[in-house]
């Protein structure tokens, strides 16, 4: 599974780090950190965290 988030796009609502915290998190009010990379074990949550975020700036 890779991950690529729009930097640009992410307005920093943390949808994705509530609902897949061991793959996205924020940093102050606007840096969002998170994995490219997880593993197939993640990928409900992953896939659940794209799914949530209000501009659409994750693609799986």
């Amino acid at each position: 599974m890779r991950i690529v988030v729009d930097l640009n796009r992410c307005e920093g609502y943390a949808q994705c780090a509530f609902l897949a915290p061991d793959v996205f998190s924020m940093h102050g009010q606007e840096a969002l950190m998170y994995d490219p990379g997880p593993g197939r074990e993640r990928g409900e949550q992953v896939l659940r965290a794209a799914a949530a975020c209000p501009v659409q700036a994750i693609t799986v």
